[in-house]
């Protein structure tokens, strides 16, 4: 199996939010390709979950 690993600049910011969310650094991320798709399905189901409270507290009266 072939990982291509990500270049990507980040910020000491983006950094720790990416470790206080993710528990892992952008090291991490950028070299598992199995750590980086574990992380999108959560942003996926967090957006998912967001969308729809959204939708719920528009919807009230």
């Amino acid at each position: 199996m072939i990982i291509h690993r990500i270049e990507t600049l980040y910020t000491a910011e983006m950094e720790k939010a990416m470790q206080q969310s993710h528990g892992m650094g952008f090291e991490e991320y950028s070299q598992s390709l199995t750590k980086r798709l574990q992380v999108e399905r959560e942003r996926e189901r967090n957006y998912q979950m967001m969308n729809q409270m959204t939708a719920e507290l528009n919807a009230r009266p």
